[in-house]
């Protein structure tokens, strides 16, 4: 099991019951959208963020990704790790139709990739913390020369990009600058995608 000093967040009680089984730690659900209209449940997350840190890991849908945008700006991104699972198409075994968006959620994807997503963001922070001053950031500049901004294909090519990386291909232009900045340097990024 994967020991969590920060709260884990989801979205509800299946993804919950799920990653019961592979994290020891605090395990709290938004319970949907209820997070957008529960003064308690928003006082309760701002606690915990600011005691001892949350880690948000939502559907790769557009309904978890606004979800997980809410939760951070309540919160304060300071407080916040970002964890993602990739968007993978299917349904759950308990449901009898696939989302809205054909994607599985938390509760449907494979443990690796549940455990993958959670290291990644745990190893953000310390990336974050061992970053010098000195270390070039990822640039918009860059994202245009990489060919995944602003340029002809860049929106499949940022796909593949994402999908290669193990992201969700929702992220914006400006999530997915920050992400990058997160988890790696400018040289290792550049080097990772001339092997792409």
């Amino acid at each position: 099991m994967l020991k969590l000093e920060q709260a884990l967040l989801v979205e509800g009680k299946y993804d919950a019951a799920r990653l019961s089984n592979i994290v020891d730690g605090t395990i709290l659900t938004t319970d949907g959208f209820r997070v957008f209209k529960d003064g308690a449940l928003q006082r309760l997350l701002k606690r915990i963020a600011a005691a001892q840190g949350l880690i948000i890991l939502t559907d790769s849908d557009a309904a978890g990704f606004k979800i997980r945008h809410f939760v951070t700006g309540l919160v304060g991104a300071e407080h916040v790790l970002q964890a993602y699972v990739p968007a993978i198409a299917g349904k759950e075994s308990r449901k009898a139709e696939p989302g809205k968006e054909g994607l599985l959620g938390v509760e449907g994807v494979s443990d690796d990739l549940i455990v993958q997503g959670l290291e990644t963001a745990l190893a953000s922070k310390t990336a974050c913390q061992q970053k010098t001053t000195q270390s070039r950031s990822i640039t918009y500049t860059d994202l245009y020369d990489w060919g995944i901004s602003g340029t002809a294909n860049s929106a499949e090519n940022r796909r593949v990009f994402l999908r290669r990386l193990g992201l969700p291909p929702r992220l914006s232009k400006k999530e997915l600058l920050q992400v990058l900045n997160t988890l790696y340097t400018y040289d290792a990024l550049n080097a990772k995608i001339k092997k792409l």
